[in-house]
């Protein structure tokens, strides 16, 4: 029996016959080099492509990552107010009342190993105001 050629997928139809499809190499995992690997390989980019597409997963915002590593790092406020300069500093921080400084964010960057990108992010948009572009 023939294989399908691989397109990219478009329906939720489609998705569940690369799924299935994908679901047989488990069982029986080609050899690398193989036409069957790299079936397989295509086949799991084609799926984690829709799945990037259809459920975007958006990165956390600025504070959502400062606490989230708070807690995976085992660092109290007390800790953030020490790097950013004051208690107040990282209560004004935490609660929105204040913006991060660049040099705020470049300090959590270096020294908790908080991504750039989560620190640097653009405030959420507000409804009903324009850009000044």
């Amino acid at each position: 029996m023939a294989k399908k050629v691989i397109r990219p997928i478009r329906t939720e139809a489609e998705y569940d016959g690369a799924l299935e499809e994908i679901e047989q190499y488990f069982e029986n995992e080609p050899k690398p080099g193989t036409p069957e690997a790299d079936r397989f390989d295509l086949l799991a980019l084609i799926v984690e492509d829709y799945e990037r597409k259809r459920w975007p997963i958006e990165p956390p915002g600025t504070i959502e990552a400062i606490r989230y590593r708070m807690e995976t790092g085992g660092f109290t406020q007390a800790d953030l107010g020490r790097l950013l300069g004051s208690r107040q500093r990282a209560s004004d921080i935490l609660t929105r009342k204040r913006p991060l400084t660049m040099n705020m964010a470049w300090k959590l960057h270096r020294e908790w190993n908080i991504p750039a990108e989560a620190l640097i992010a653009p405030p959420p948009r507000i409804r009903g105001r324009k850009s000044a572009a």
